[in-house]
């Protein structure tokens, strides 16, 4: 390969790498400016996949609306299900304590927040 091209290829994935880095920096900070905390909240575990959707409540919601939310959960309770049905019961149930996921978006109803588009942690 030709010094000069590789040169070229070598200051590319540098700048892409440094704007990456930029943009990760950028998404942190605006997500922990908007974020959100719930006492309590489940996720459901299929099969060992978890639910992209997370049910809190006892939560302070964002001051603005944003694409991402980062949520701070005191307790998450996870149900596993290795069936999926939701008649059948959970085969176990595990809780975490101080959890923090990020989410899409939500909807709420009096006290209960029904996040969507949660990360897997």
């Amino acid at each position: 390969m030709n010094l000069a091209l590789r040169r070229l290829l070598g200051a590319t994935a540098a700048v892409a790498t440094g704007a990456t880095a930029l943009l990760g920096t950028g998404v942190g900070a605006a997500g922990a400016a908007d974020g959100a905390h719930c006492a309590r909240a489940e996720r459901l575990i299929w099969i060992d996949d978890p639910s992209r959707n997370v049910t809190g409540h006892g939560c302070s919601m964002p001051e603005g609306k944003r694409r991402w939310y980062t949520v701070e959960i005191d307790t998450l309770v996870q149900p596993h299900h290795n069936s999926e049905s939701l008649n059948e019961k959970a085969d176990r149930t595990e809780t975490l304590h101080d959890r923090t996921i990020r989410c899409l978006g939500y909807t709420s109803s009096n006290d209960t927040v029904n996040w969507f588009g949660c990360i897997p942690d």
